[in-house]
């Protein structure tokens, strides 16, 4: 039934109600105004409990005409001899319409309780599910078929971007839904179709769009459909990782085994990275009572969490270089700039290392990909952080050469013996010496070297004056550009 259809019926009821306690009260047992007020009073309680504001509202004017008109001298007109009278029936209504309002708005909270608890039961179902049944064959249309049955919902479309296929579960069609899931995947954002009843929304996995979901007839909160869209990039971010594993497996006795492996590892830290940002995101967002601390320990989980992310997507990146697979997004760069923004992301301790920056004034910038220059810089300081001893500093530097760029890394530590300097180059090669108890997998240095290669440079070792070892990448000028900077002092 229309729900202002029900609203009518149960208004209409309501009055027939007051005009039965009102003939009642004046007719059959004739009673006071103080105790047919009373009578008034439970009786728009009772309707705003088992009804509704709406429906109480329309008994309270009611029962205050009749109130006037058969109780309160004058009786049988609508005026009232009495000031204090006036007071009563004003107080009357306002009372009703009070306790009208708390019980209906009790009312509401226990639904939306009701509703919350629901939810929360529906996605504990479904990520138990996906946890159970999920495997790599098929697993879009499981997830699909998992949402319509867990949730009831008549229709659910699923695409997935990365196959461009679109999985369907419940037992309605949604014709011409292709096209509105993807563009939903490009833009990253949801909508409705209140005509239709459909909902769609982007699924996203670190701010890049992964598929979208279409659901027809489904009413649920904004926190619930977030939490189904994490659940689901869980559920297709499992299959990519067992996909991965599985292409480990099949490449072992190839020469692609240990770039795969790698891939496979870096899908495999996704998931979890993925349900604890899940979580605290969740967390922050609930008006929950936290205390300070274990608020500011649920936000360094969360900012942890992404700088976890970004490390798993620098070893992707890797994966790829060492794969060939990579693709250069070349665009004009200032190498210092560059070299500050990276040097910057090296907290290091006081008492350990310190980073000493020796920019030039006046260089030239350069066509480079930012985001694997970037990972190529960090790589030669973290692998000086490494190798120099405690409390000595590392100096980075750069300077204008030709028509070439440099910047130089430069340690206090051991040193590298000249037949080694091209050995440190090579992919999982790690000197005997100087390497005890130093983490590390043999990759930093070659992904560092591909990186500028393909940017046209070059990267070597040269042998500085007095102990340490000197890591100096160049990469071509722009042509006839020039960036000029302020003298730059050595940081600490």
């Amino acid at each position: 039934m229309d729900l202002r259809v029900k609203a009518i019926i149960h208004s209409l009821a309501g009055l027939a109600v007051i005009g039965a306690a009102t003939f009642v009260g004046s007719r059959w047992i004739p009673v006071n105004a103080t105790t047919i007020g009373f009578a008034y009073l439970l009786i728009v309680l009772a309707i705003a409990t088992a009804w509704g504001l709406v429906e109480a509202v329309a008994a309270s004017i009611a029962a205050m005409l009749c109130f006037n008109y058969f109780f309160l001298p004058p009786v049988g007109q609508f005026t009232i001899a009495d000031s204090q009278n006036w007071v009563a029936l004003i107080a009357f209504l306002v009372t009703a319409l009070v306790a009208s309002h708390l019980s209906d708005r009790v009312k509401k909270q226990a639904f939306e309780a009701r509703t919350h608890q629901r939810e929360t039961e529906q996605l504990y179902a479904l990520s138990r599910a996906i946890l159970l049944t999920v495997t790599t064959k098929d697993a879009g249309s499981a997830v699909a078929k998992h949402i319509a049955e867990i949730f009831d919902c008549p229709a659910v479309a699923l695409y997935e971007a990365k196959t461009g296929e679109v999985f369907r579960g419940g037992a309605e069609d949604l014709p011409e839904i292709t096209e509105p899931l993807k563009q939903a995947v490009r833009m990253g954002s949801s909508a409705e179709d209140p005509k239709t009843g459909v909902r769609i929304a982007a699924i996203l996995l670190g701010g890049h769009g992964i598929g979208s979901v279409a659901l027809k007839g489904l009413a649920l909160s904004d926190g619930a459909l977030q939490a189904l869209l994490n659940l689901t990039a869980i559920a297709l971010e499992r299959v990519h990782s067992e996909e991965a594993a599985n292409r480990a497996e099949a490449a072992r006795q190839s020469e692609e085994f240990k770039s795969t492996l790698l891939d496979a590892i870096a899908h495999e830290f996704k998931t979890p990275l993925t349900s604890i940002k899940a979580a605290s995101t969740a967390l922050l967002a609930d008006q929950l009572p936290m205390s300070p601390h274990q608020r500011e320990m649920t936000a360094i989980i969360d900012e942890e969490t992404d700088r976890m992310s970004h490390m798993v997507t620098e070893a992707v990146r890797m994966a790829q270089i060492d794969a060939g697979k990579v693709r250069l997004h070349k665009q004009t760069v200032d190498l210092n700039e560059l070299t500050e923004r990276v040097s910057a992301q090296f907290p290091v301790p006081a008492d350990e290392h310190r980073l000493r920056l020796k920019l030039a004034s006046r260089i030239p910038p350069v066509s480079a990909d930012p985001d694997l220059m970037s990972l190529a810089l960090r790589q030669l300081i973290d692998n000086g952080l490494k190798y120099s001893a405690p409390g000595t500093p590392l100096d980075i530097s750069t300077r204008q050469e030709n028509h070439h760029v440099a910047v130089s890394v430069r340690d206090f530590g051991p040193g590298i013996a000249p037949q080694d300097r091209e050995k440190v180059f090579e992919k999982f090669q790690r000197l005997q010496s100087g390497t005890e108890g130093v983490p590390g997998t043999g990759m930093g240095l070659y992904v560092a070297r591909e990186i500028v290669r393909n940017h046209g440079g070059e990267l070597w070792i040269v042998q500085p004056e007095g102990p340490g070892t000197e890591f100096v990448l160049q990469l071509p000028a722009l042509a006839g550009t020039a960036n000029s900077h302020g003298a730059k002092a050595a940081k600490e």
